[in-house]
């Protein structure tokens, strides 16, 4: 489909969903972010979904200033993929020893490296410049300063909620690693921080929702945000990378024989601000659970534990300024998915996969996110889909 125009007070709400089917709550906080001052454009994506302030699933374009709020709490959260030169026929007929040697090599849930993970010793990490990065960790907020033993040791783990680690095969039978992630408690503290500081400023003072409070350019506190805000979607960047490279080195032992080969890895955020220019203007943009999707951009956009995911490539459509989708987006609550779902469901959604299937992460079961399928058939004029991928091992945190 192509988007459906929302009437809003300062730019029209652009939808690639039909706005019917958005919960009343998320309707209301797009209209909310359409009232800001400084908005020159808002894309709404058809995983949209309430969240914090600005809706999962949304794309805002301003001028002179940046809503922390509408960049997500997890600051840099996005996905990795990468094709290996292993087929289906190369997998045993039990999955369990190699989930089992994936969640040891990558802690989960609030686990972490008992000692930071030396990248010298990973494939294709020993060129990153790990010193530099975090020397400019003394830069960040004085709040979180205290925080960097645990950051560095957090450092190539998954996390909890909807972040994963995936098997997955495609169509043609190919094996891909594929894992999603973000810059893990550190980057949450640092959202959390620079949301209370934008809610104190006197320019935030009588907007409609304080969510929404904004930093403005030319300003200390902007400084001081764009600073920690880029520093942290670097810190996500490096988590994947250093998770990628313990998975592969997993695969690498377990399949020695095969001799694995990979492919380059796919990398996108769908947490972050781009700084970015549309009709002859200087904008900064948030995606709040939405990709970049120019023109060739390769891009991931995950369904659920137990419905499959895509890897696409964007057409370039700045009528959604170049964005597209996360993912398949939450229908309901992690709360309402434990009331209204059981482990039994659980087991009976997430048939043929090697998963948890635990009342611990029935809140992530397929039936609590929209239809995968339906999602990517919205946002056709907004990415190409270049393979359709099933998992035959999920680790979740």
């Amino acid at each position: 489909m192509s988007y459906v125009e929302v009437p809003g007070a300062k730019v029209p709400i652009r939808m690639w969903t039909d706005p019917a089917s958005v919960e009343d709550v998320a309707m209301q906080q797009l209209r909310n972010v359409a009232t800001l001052p400084w908005i020159k454009g808002l894309a709404v994506m058809p995983d949209v979904h309430f969240g914090k302030g600005a809706t999962v699933g949304s794309v805002i374009a301003m001028h002179g200033a940046v809503c922390p709020a509408a960049v997500g709490v997890d600051i840099g959260c996005g996905m990795s993929a990468v094709k290996t030169s292993l087929t289906a026929n190369d997998l045993p007929g039990d999955l369990s020893r190699l989930r089992s040697r994936i969640e040891q090599a990558i802690p989960v849930g609030r686990g972490m490296h008992q000692d930071p993970v030396d990248p010298g010793r990973l494939h294709g990490l020993a060129a990153t410049d790990w010193d530099g990065f975090w020397e400019r960790f003394d830069g960040i907020a004085d709040a979180v300063k205290f925080r960097q033993e645990r950051a560095t040791k957090q450092m190539g783990t998954l996390g909890a909620g909807n972040h994963f680690v995936e098997f997955c095969l495609d169509e043609a039978g190919s094996v891909w690693l594929m894992l999603h992630s973000g810059s893990r408690n550190i980057g949450n503290e640092l959202a959390d921080f620079h949301i209370g500081q934008a809610q104190k400023l006197p320019h935030n003072q009588d907007l409609i929702d304080r969510d929404l409070a904004v930093f403005i350019a030319d300003t200390p506190q902007m400084a001081a945000y764009r600073n920690d805000l880029f520093w942290a979607q670097e810190y996500a960047k490096h988590n994947r990378a250093v998770m990628m490279a313990l998975f592969q080195d997993v695969v690498r032992k377990e399949f020695k024989k095969a001799k694995v080969a990979f492919e380059p890895v796919i990398s996108c955020h769908h947490n972050y601000v781009s700084e970015e220019r549309y009709d002859g203007m200087d904008l900064l943009v948030t995606r709040k659970g939405a990709i970049r999707a120019g023109s060739g951009d390769f891009g991931i956009i995950p369904g659920s534990m137990g419905t499959g995911s895509y890897i696409v490539k964007g057409l370039g459509n700045e009528k959604s300024f170049n964005s597209a989708s996360h993912g398949a987006g939450r229908k309901m609550s992690r709360n309402a998915a434990r009331r209204a779902f059981s482990t039994k469901d659980l087991e009976e959604q997430t048939r043929g996969v090697e998963c948890r299937k635990d009342s611990g992460v029935v809140d992530e079961i397929p039936g609590a996110y929209k239809p995968i399928e339906k999602v990517i058939d919205q946002q056709r004029d907004l990415v190409e889909v270049v393979a359709k991928l099933k998992q035959v091992i999920c680790v979740k945190g």
